[in-house]
């Protein structure tokens, strides 16, 4: 639940078409330990594209989650900037 609040809360911060990388995200929840929260800060992206709040990048496209592997950004969906 920390990790999905503070996602949502730098994206939120970022503004319309700024993003996040899931390190940043991380580091934040835990400054000393972030490495092993890597993956959960993946999955709660993924949780949020699935509920449409945000969007997950490569490049600067969106990217299929799923399909997703390297390095990604996090962005808040058009529908919610």
């Amino acid at each position: 639940r920390r990790i999905d609040e503070a996602l949502l809360m730098m994206l939120m911060d970022r503004g319309p078409s700024r993003s996040v990388c899931p390190s940043e995200v991380a580091r934040r929840v835990d400054p000393h330990d972030w490495r092993t929260l890597l993956e959960p800060t993946r999955r709660a992206a993924r949780r949020l594209v699935a509920r449409g709040r945000a969007v997950i990048t490569q490049q600067g496209r969106i990217v299929d989650p799923d399909r997703a592997r390297g390095v990604i950004r996090i962005q808040l969906a058009t529908n919610h900037r």
